[in-house]
């Protein structure tokens, strides 16, 4: 067995090391925490067997799914943000891909596309996307960095087509309705800050306040960012935000008590760049805001401002003052 228990990480750890046809082969791998006895085992069986059979030049190499995994979960998971999530993630696709190779992923991948989603627990498009990329990350992860394969592993993995644009958005008497409702007096000022500020919920509870703006350290897209502070909000900054849960349940009793539950918190966010957008705000500073890297991100606001439009075709054939 090349199977041992790392008590100081607190997983398994595959150390195989045998002299095959005189040669010395050597090969260590940290295994996810999440593993049991069994799948380490079965990991060791497979694993070794391939060893040997690349040493005696019985077949050619084609490295395990899990294998990528493997290494991508103990050495990328744990930079990464959210790498616990993603962990978690890999480890319930497992039944999918253990015992397959790398170069069966877009097979893999279609088996997920059609399986994952069940009448008990259905799930949308977006999170199966979500799946695949996780997968496919950590397939490449091992192609790129430890040579695991020849060329792309998910060069053929087809995704499910997502559409989460979405255009629901509130004036500032919605706002204030909502507002008002809310018995919690952090959660209300929250609600105050997104709708002129136009950052997200993770965003206001971790900006600093520094001067007249709001300083965000890491954005969303990972560059930190600028808001200036509006001047309806001086008397939002002096509160600490309670947990997220707590948040949550009083955005949604506010919403349900004035009759629109259908509003989303992050719609807040939109409602900030639509009404920039209608009052003549340029698409370019209005995505600067709101911390879009691409321009694209930010047009979908842009049939707001229909009125300017209007006003640039009437001008066509008028005769200049």
């Amino acid at each position: 067995m090349s199977i041992y228990r790392d008590k100081t990480r607190g997983c398994f750890v595959f150390d195989f090391s045998r002299t095959i046809e005189g040669r010395r082969v050597r090969s260590t791998k940290v295994l996810p925490r999440a593993w049991n006895q069994a799948q380490a085992d079965a990991f060791d069986r497979q694993e070794s067997a391939k060893l040997y059979a690349i040493a005696t030049r019985v077949e050619g190499v084609d490295h395990l799914i899990e294998e990528a995994v493997a290494t991508y979960v103990s050495e990328r998971c744990p930079q990464l943000k959210h790498g616990r999530g993603y962990a978690m993630e890999l480890q319930e696709l497992m039944p999918y891909y253990v015992g397959r190779p790398l170069s069966a992923l877009s097979d893999v991948c279609k088996a997920i596309r059609l399986r994952a989603s069940t009448p008990d627990r259905p799930l949308k498009p977006a999170t199966i996307k979500n799946k695949l990329r996780y997968l496919t990350a950590a397939c490449r992860y091992g192609w790129k960095h430890h040579g695991m394969g020849t060329s792309d592993p998910a060069a053929g993995v087809v995704v499910p087509s997502v559409n989460n644009a979405r255009d629901k958005y509130i004036g500032r008497r919605e706002m204030l309705q909502i507002a008002r409702a809310c018995q919690d007096r952090a959660t209300r000022a929250a609600i105050r800050i997104a709708f002129y500020s136009g950052m997200r919920l993770g965003e206001i509870r971790t900006a600093e306040v520094i001067g007249t703006a709001f300083v965000l350290r890491d954005s969303k897209n990972g560059d930190p960012r600028i808001v200036p502070i509006h001047r309806k909000l001086t008397a939002c900054l002096r509160y600490t935000w309670p947990s997220r849960f707590k948040m949550h349940y009083h955005w949604d009793k506010a919403r349900t008590t004035t009759g629109m539950r259908w509003l989303r918190f992050h719609d807040l966010r939109h409602s900030a760049a639509t009404a920039m957008i209608e009052s003549g705000v340029e698409v370019y500073t209005v995505g600067a805001v709101l911390g879009h890297k691409s321009a694209q991100s930010t047009k979908r606001y842009a049939h707001h401002s229909v009125g300017k439009l209007a006003i640039a075709i009437n001008s066509i054939g008028r005769k200049a003052a």
